[in-house]
């Protein structure tokens, strides 16, 4: 019998799922190949079939290979988990839902791994469950909401050299900023004896899931090589593999696939990619014991499922040059996101097509008051803006900064008419009023400060950064609280639109739990469901996602709101730059982008301040009382251009063009975000250049798409634009050319 066998197969769509089984542990885990590559599954060498799910159980041994510390992978609670069996089953009442179940078992706990396919869809759900069998508590340490095996899954021999891991990084005002490493450059190759193990684990601590990393990653196999054309990797500094050439364009002789993963959680996570012999393994979850601080307790009958997280596959662009991965990488991205696309259908009806808004914060920076809210809404009256929001500040006592955020009591000398007044008068002039609130905190001058028992803490001690502390969501009368001052306060005052920030982070966790990590998720859970209770309740209030810009873009969160702040990155010019690299994270359809306006700005900042909305929601900030009537034009043009191209922008994908930005202070070049419509018929480009170093002009290839194959000068005639005046453009054969360009420019094409 060989050591290893093709234990079963689904065809998904696009997508091969294969699981193998090790004949010499019993151990059943599983891999994902784009459909067509099951004829080059190689199961031969040396190499260990890992299960389906990762988990830690206390009590069992910790994983040797000198990895204890590093990783908790295949420890004794994971070698040893006992496979039980698998079944195939509909879900769905139409036969358009599927689940594989693949069940294992250890100290009488019940434990599953569920992958869940939808017809038609370019991605699997996964999961895991654990259920207590046994009559005793057992306590998980680590649980692992998927694990995937055999990563290469084709190809013979050692592989490493082909493999590349690509994450996206994120710190304030600069979400999303791609880095892709060579496996080799992070030594997750194997031993002479496949004795010591290695793992690149990366994540997430505290309550800001998107802060250093997203909960995203895709790794990709660029392919097997002919041995005479082999090339070393560039291994010069740490810039983006994927925009330098990864392996010199040699030509692979068979092609490479890509594997995503997503995962959709508002606490602290992890992912891992690990090594110890000629395969590696992938996997993410919950931050475990030694990252994030987590256990957890099974009582007996007790059932624990973890986060969901979602993973797809798909064979690369032929070639392995940077535009070629880089095309692959906008497909997986692309692929992954569109499990977000359900939340478009559970939005307000204001929401359908894609509606302007108008945010004051940078108007006032946190200094709103009746009079001027007034004023501006008169100013945006008949401009097509459907929401108009008053941020931070309206609650600020007199002679008082942010500190007293958390009691929500509005200040009567800025607004003498109480916020009804103010909202009132914005409905008047067309609009639906919003309201800004930090509502998992309290600030230092505030009443709810003061009242340390309904206040999250570490070590019996209220958690506290700087001017801040956190409520304890999970307490019953925390949520009258804010169903009080939030709640109530948007229904008694008319408010449609709401604005919810989070500008903090509660580091590794709170009591309250058998552990710190799982008292700070257990209170997550409940944030999230106060989220929900405010839809319930207001069953058309429009909910924004905000946490000092992008440090909650994660999916879960993205599910309960109509949309999020893309980024705290208002007036610079890395805009486009962030919110292109945000797109691969979340759908741009509730990814809110900020022109911020000032009197002051020509024609070109203009439009390139407005040309960047496109790439996702348009929001307009600033000086929107007292721009010139000439600046007021170019506005005008802007939102009616948007509306045009809503529809492309709320259902398309994405083509990323353009250099590598390695600094965002200093931006070079050019970029340029071609999307196309889901039925190829129709397409939106936002172009924008840098520093041009002399260059004036631009050009780069359409995607190629059905629907979009007229030749000769049909394309340029066809074409409709959102561009200063001077700039030409000619599209031929396919070939965009964009001419008398000059640093910081902005512009939007249509076709």
């Amino acid at each position: 019998m060989a050591d290893k066998e093709i234990y079963s197969k689904f065809e998904l769509g696009d997508m091969l799922v294969v699981f193998i089984k090790d004949n010499r542990s019993g151990s059943v885990g599983y891999s994902l190949l784009p459909k067509g590559f099951d004829d080059r599954i190689d199961l031969d060498g040396w190499w260990s079939v890992e299960p389906a799910v990762q988990c830690k159980f206390v009590g069992d041994n910790y994983p040797d290979g000198f990895i204890h510390g590093h990783s908790m992978k295949n420890s004794q609670s994971s070698n040893d988990l006992k496979f039980v069996g698998q079944r195939f089953e509909n879900a769905g009442k139409k036969e358009e839902i599927f689940k594989i179940i693949t069940e294992y078992e250890r100290h009488s706990v019940k434990i599953s791994s569920v992958i869940e396919y939808n017809l038609g869809c370019k991605y699997i759900k996964t999961y895991s469950v654990f259920k207590n069998a046994s009559k005793k508590k057992q306590m998980l340490e680590m649980a692992s909401s998927f694990n995937l095996c055999a990563f290469p899954c084709v190809g013979k021999g050692l592989r490493q050299k082909d493999l590349v891991l690509h994450r996206l990084k994120s710190k304030w005002s600069m979400e999303g900023k791609l880095e892709s490493r060579a496996f080799l450059d992070m030594e997750l190759e194997p031993a002479w004896l496949r004795i010591g193990a290695s793992s690149e684990r990366f994540g997430e601590v505290g309550s800001m899931p998107v802060r250093r990393y997203f909960p995203w990653m895709i790794v990709t196999d660029l392919g097997e090589t002919s041995a005479k054309d082999e090339k070393q990797k560039d291994r010069n500094s740490q810039e983006n593999a994927t925009e330098k050439e990864v392996t010199k364009n040699i030509g692979k002789s068979l092609p490479g696939y890509s594997i995503g993963a997503q995962l959709y959680i508002n606490s602290s996570w992890q992912m891992e990619v690990y090594n110890r012999d000629e395969k590696n393994s992938l996997s993410g979850g919950i931050a475990d014991r030694e990252f994030g601080h987590w256990t957890k307790d099974l009582s007996p009958k007790e059932k624990f499922i973890t986060p969901e997280a979602i993973l797809t596959v798909c064979k690369n662009s032929s070639g392995i040059t940077s535009d070629k991965i880089q095309k692959t990488i906008d497909e997986v991205s692309y692929r992954m996101t569109s499990a977000q696309m359900i939340n478009l259908e559970n939005v307000p009806e204001s929401e359908k097509d894609l509606p302007i808004i108008f945010n004051e914060y940078c108007t006032s920076w946190g200094n709103p008051d009746e009079k001027e809210m007034e004023s501006i809404a008169e100013h945006l009256k008949g401009h097509g803006i459907k929401y108009c929001v008053i941020d931070a500040g309206w609650h600020v006592k007199d002679g008082n900064d942010w500190s007293d955020i958390g009691d929500w009591i509005t200040n009567k000398k800025k607004f003498p008419g109480g916020l009804k007044k103010t909202a009132d008068k914005i409905r008047e002039c067309g609009m639906i009023p919003g309201l800004w609130y930090e509502m998992e905190v309290v600030g230092k001058d505030s009443e709810m400060f003061k009242k340390e028992d309904m206040l999250l803490k570490r070590d019996g001690i209220p958690i506290q950064t700087m001017f801040r502390r956190f409520l304890d969501m999970r307490k019953p009368e925390v949520i009258d609280y804010l169903t009080e001052r939030v709640i109530k306060n948007l229904k008694d005052n008319g408010f449609g639109y709401l604005k919810v920030d989070y500008n903090d982070n509660l580091g590794i966790g709170c009591d309250g739990a058998e552990s710190l990590g799982e008292g700070m998720r257990q209170s997550l859970v409940e944030s999230r469901n106060f989220f929900k209770k405010i839809r319930e309740e207001i069953p058309e209030i429009v909910i924004e996602n905000c946490s000092s810009g992008g440090h909650r873009l994660e999916p879960s969160m993205q599910a309960v709101t109509s949309m999020a702040s893309f980024s705290d990155a208002h007036e610079w010019q890395a805009i486009p730059v962030v919110a292109a690299n945000v797109a691969r994270a979340i759908l741009p359809a509730q990814s809110q982008i900020w022109a911020v306006l000032r009197a002051k700005d020509d024609e070109k900042r203009l439009y390139y301040s407005l040309s960047n909305t496109f790439l996702g929601r348009m929001c307009l900030s600033g000086d929107m009382s007292t721009i010139s009537k000439k600046q007021w034009k170019i506005v005008d043009e802007a939102i009616a251009f948007y509306k045009k191209c809503a529809p492309v922008i709320k259902n398309g994908r994405n083509y990323r063009f353009g250099p590598y930005q390695n600094s965002y202070n200093d931006l070079k070049g050019w970029q340029a975000v071609v999307r196309v419509s889901e039925d190829g018929k129709s397409l939106v480009a936002v172009v924008n250049t840098f520093a041009m170093n002399g260059e004036t002009s631009v050009e780069f290839k359409l995607p190629s798409i059905a629907g979009l194959k007229k030749q000769g000068t049909a394309l340029t005639k066809s074409l409709d634009s959102f561009k200063r005046n001077g700039i030409n453009v000619d599209i031929t054969k396919g070939k965009v050319v964009i001419t008398n360009l000059s640093d910081y420019d902005g512009l939007v094409l249509k076709l």
